[in-house]
């Protein structure tokens, strides 16, 4: 299929490539948004990262702005093959399982071995092609040109990111039975924006998110490293017990976190307060400079996490931007736009 004209697409802007662009980020919400005016993708468990073609060099970044090219290498390799001068390319880099499925845990244990093969880089918004800009340009037509530029591929390294328009609640209710972590719905006809909006929405299966790691708790057991970690988010500026997770974790991963962790060692704790917890008598507390993965069933009414489970690190968040998850209940309807967006 020959690529359309790229001074003919709607919003397209004569531009310099740049170095990195901040990404659009979605808004957690309760329900899928109804309406035909929005189309809906898989939502991946790995890592966001942008990925920059500059006349042969490419370059990974994370969505802080941290490059990340050389853990990723063959999704460099692949990136390379794509027929582009220079594009900025948005997506997720993954690691799946058996079933197709993403997978953290996985992506997280793949990079521990340091391997630079078996990454898929899920490619779902092109914004920069060939010297224009395409932050203007409706997200509709950035999908036809990412999917004429990287092709329908759903085996390869490079992947484009499929939807659907419309039927959210069914796609969602597929999406949970075949046990995605959820969706992201986005208007079709919204610009790029670098921020969190409400032209894209998440909404998730069940609950996962970050938490900042605040110390650790001996074992009880004899497991290696720790027994617990102390979680915490992070709420008008001050960082706010959310509870422990002990489980999720292999023993290899228990001895390396705590050697990590020891490097921030601190005498005191940085929560703004510590319950009077037992169990918490002993922590090792550390500085909040690292960030878990965790999976669980629900919050308490205290405001700690049911049934935790490990999930991975994560190295492309800043702590601070660590909160407490709540999504946005209500009806959602597009935002208009302004005389000049038109």
């Amino acid at each position: 299929m020959a690529r359309p004209d790229i001074k003919k697409v709607p919003g397209a802007r004569k531009s310099k490539l740049p170095c990195f662009i901040p990404p659009q980020l979605a808004t957690l919400v309760k329900e899928p948004p109804s309406g035909d005016e929005w189309l809906h993708e898989l939502k991946f468990d790995g890592y966001r990262m942008l990925c920059r073609i500059d006349r042969g060099r490419v370059s990974v970044w994370s969505r802080n702005g941290k490059e990340w090219t050389q853990k990723f290498q063959n999704v460099v390799e692949a990136v390379k093959s794509l027929k582009a001068t220079s594009a900025m390319l948005d997506g997720e880099i993954v690691i799946v399982d058996a079933q197709g499925r993403s997978s953290f845990q996985k992506l997280q244990r793949a990079m521990g071995k340091a391997t630079t093969t078996g990454f898929a880089y899920e490619v779902f918004d092109l914004i920069y092609l060939d010297g224009f800009s395409l932050t203007q340009t409706p997200l509709k037509h950035r999908k036809e040109l990412l999917q004429n530029l990287v092709g329908s591929n759903s085996h390869g390294v490079i992947r484009y990111s499929e939807h659907i328009n419309g039927s959210g609640d069914e796609f969602f209710k597929h999406a949970c039975e075949y046990g995605i972590e959820g969706i992201v719905s986005k208007l079709a006809n919204s610009h790029y924006e670098s921020a969190r909006s409400r032209n894209w929405l998440k909404v998730k299966c069940a609950k996962q998110q970050e938490f900042v790691i605040a110390g650790y708790t001996p074992s009880s057991r004899g497991l290696p490293g720790f027994g617990s970690l102390v979680l915490g988010v992070y709420e008008k500026g001050k960082l706010i017990y959310a509870g422990r997770v002990g489980t999720g974790f292999t023993f290899k991963q228990r001895r390396d976190l705590k050697k990590q962790l020891d490097n921030y060692s601190r005498p005191t704790s940085a929560l703004t307060v510590v319950p009077k917890d037992p169990g918490l008598r002993e922590t090792h507390w550390t500085q909040p400079k690292m960030i878990a993965e965790v999976a669980f069933t629900e919050w308490t009414s205290d405001g700690s996490v049911r049934h935790p489970s490990f999930q991975g690190l994560r190295e492309d968040k800043n702590p601070k931007e660590v909160i407490r998850e709540q999504p946005v209940g209500g009806t959602v309807k597009p935002k208009p736009r302004s005389k000049r967006s038109r």
